[in-house]
This record gives C-alpha cells, sequence and structure tokens, in this order.
C-alpha cells in the first residue's frame, strides 16, 4: 500500500502534458499485451481496446473478460494502475475545466477572437447597450472591459476582461486590435463632468494609441470637451443628458414623438432604422429612393444628412452611409439582394 500510495502521489504531482501522454501509452500498451497473453478471447484490436477502456472507466460491462491465467494476472496489475491513472486524469480535467470557469467569472482569460465588440465601463446604461447590440445580432462576441471582481455578465457570446482600461495591458487582453468596434462609458461613480470626462479621454486616448482603425464611440459628459477627443480621433459621440433633455421638450411640444423616437432606437418592434449598401446601379439617390420604396423600405439619410428627399437628383457619394427604415424581414431581403 505505500508503494502505490507513493505512485499515485507522484501521478498527481505529474504535468497534465506528462499525465496524458503516460494515460495514452497505457492504453495502447495495454491492448498490446492482453492481445498477447490471451489471444482466444481478444481476437482483434478493437476487442482488446474496448476491454481496456471499459476496465481503466470502471465501466466494466463484462462482454470480454480474459480467460487465461497471465491476463487475469495483467488484468489485477491494470485494475490497480490503470483505474488509480485514469482517475487522477478524470480529476485534472474536471479540475481544470472549473480552474477555467473560474478564471472566465475573473475576467483574467485572454478573449483570441475577432470581428467584436467592447464595452468598457459597466453600468445600467451599459447593460441596456449590451441587450441593444444582442437584439440587433445575437451572433456576436461582446468583450466587456470593467475593475469590478467578477463578471457582470457571462454567456456563450459575451465575455469579461478585468483591469483598468487604460491599460495597455488590459486593452490587449480583450484583443482590441482585432476588435470591430468600441463603446466607451462615462464613470458614473464620478461626480465631477470634468473628471468623467477626463478619465474617458484617457481610455479613449489609449485605444486610438493601440488601435486606430477600430472604431470608436465614447459618451460625453459636456458637449465642450468633444475637441480633445476628436483631437484623438475618436469617430463618435453620444450625449446622454443633452438626448434625454432634447426627447423630454420634444414630447412636450409633440406628442406622443417619444414613442417614435423609441422605436427607432429599440429593436422591439415595428420598423427601424437600419444601414444597407449602395447599389453599383444606383445613380442618384432619386434611384435609390424609389427602388427602396418598391421593396418596403423608405431611405431617410446618407450618414447625418437627412435632407435625401432634397436630394434626389444628385449622384450618390462613391462612400455613401445610407440609412432606411423598415421592419427586420424587409432589412434581411434587402440584404440577401445586394
Amino acid at each position: 500500500m505505500i508503494i502505490f500510495r507513493k505512485l499515485f502521489i507522484k501521478m498527481v504531482d505529474l504535468s497534465n502534458r506528462l499525465l496524458f501522454l503516460f494515460s495514452f501509452l497505457l492504453v495502447v500498451f495495454s491492448t498490446i499485451i492482453i492481445m498477447k497473453l490471451d489471444p482466444e478471447t481478444f481476437t482483434n484490436w478493437f476487442e482488446a481496446l474496448w476491454w481496456v477502456m471499459t476496465t481503466v472507466t470502471t465501466v466494466g460491462y463484462g462482454d470480454y473478460a480474459p480467460i487465461t491465467m497471465e491476463g487475469r494476472v495483467f488484468a489485477m496489475v491494470l485494475y490497480i494502475v490503470g483505474i488509480g491513472l485514469i482517475g487522477v486524469v478524470i480529476g485534472k480535467v474536471v479540475d481544470g475545466l472549473s480552474t477555467f470557469r473560474i478564471r472566465r467569472e475573473e475576467g483574467k482569460i485572454m478573449y483570441k477572437g475577432k470581428g467584436h465588440y467592447i464595452i468598457i465601463g459597466w453600468s445600467k446604461k451599459a447593460n441596456y447597450a449590451l441587450q441593444e447590440m444582442l437584439k440587433t445580432n445575437e451572433d456576436i462576441d461582446v468583450v466587456i472591459i470593467d475593475e469590478q471582481e467578477k463578471a457582470p455578465v457571462l454567456s456563450e457570446h459575451i465575455y469579461f476582461v478585468r483591469g483598468y482600461a487604460a491599460s495597455t495591458e488590459t486593452l490587449e487582453k480583450a484583443n482590441i486590435k482585432e476588435a470591430e468596434s468600441v463603446l466607451i462609458f462615462a464613470d458614473d461613480s464620478i461626480e465631477e463632468t470634468q473628471l468623467v470626462d477626463g478619465k474617458t479621454l484617457l481610455i479613449a486616448s489609449t485605444v486610438e494609441s493601440i488601435a486606430p482603425d477600430v472604431h470608436t464611440v465614447v459618451e460625453v459628459m459636456d458637449e465642450s470637451h468633444i475637441k480633445n477627443f476628436k483631437h484623438n480621433q475618436v469617430d463618435d459621440f453620444i450625449f446622454s443628458h443633452e438626448t434625454i433633455s432634447s426627447l423630454a421638450v420634444r414630447s412636450i411640444f409633440s406628442r406622443g414623438i417619444s414613442e417614435v423616437y423609441g422605436q427607432l432606437l429599440q429593436r422591439k418592434h415595428g420598423d427601424d432604422l437600419y444601414q444597407i449598401p449602395k447599389k453599383p446601379e444606383w445613380y442618384t439617390y432619386g434611384d435609390a429612393f424609389q427602388e427602396l420604396l418598391k421593396e418596403g423600405a423608405t431611405l431617410i439619410a446618407d450618414g447625418n444628412n437627412l435632407g435625401i428627399n432634397r436630394m434626389l437628383k444628385s449622384p450618390i457619394r462613391d462612400h455613401a452611409k445610407l440609412y432606411v427604415v423598415c421592419d427586420k424581414t424587409t432589412y434581411d431581403r434587402l440584404i440577401s439582394k445586394s
């Protein structure tokens, strides 16, 4: 027993690579040995392999069993050594999965995918944004970067990286260079507006220095700070307070307008706002407008220009960003034809 105890202790202390190698060699050589010791029972390698696997995994169907003295002696050795070794391997696998789950919850696993979206700064606003992103496309991968100890949300397509977002190491752990877009939310725990935007600016500067080609969207608390963000090549801006105030005022003078805004901003029901690619046969905005209208979609903007109805005879820009209002079915049909 002392010998076996020392043997099992050495098994546990082995590196995973050596442990799996020894397990594989044990199964292979045991298959060969039992065929040599008991050729009448085990007439081919598959029967021998089947018996070895059912033995070391303690399943023991009993459909094959050695009948020679030598085969039975070897079986007794395999019961002790083989079952012990495979038991340690299974324990290592279970322990590895448990460790991986814990490390993933703690944000210590590096994300290695591509074309993903990154949310920096977790809050209620970030949670709403995440849910809206998944409603838009449930197959995208989203990486959340925050300093809290455990992941706020985890799923098959949602990942978490713990750390300070202005740190190069943290951003690289989120594989920011291969990301599709980055959304940076203002820190709600800071009361002073200048300090909030200062922290956001520092994060945005680090993002742009590492991944200048990644599309960056930033929440800005004070509109006068925009020039600083533009200097750092930030692509788009969000003004939470201004948007809410503007919507509230418009709702006062135009009752029910908030429902229209809400439907365009959220993908819950009805028509939504979508971007579609330009077709080669569209020469003017009027060409695109008329064809889209027949398909059940209304062309309303090129980028931030909402004056499409006054541009119907004008040629479409080479790099036009066309936005339409339609339902999801119509959008899918338009994309499939492009």
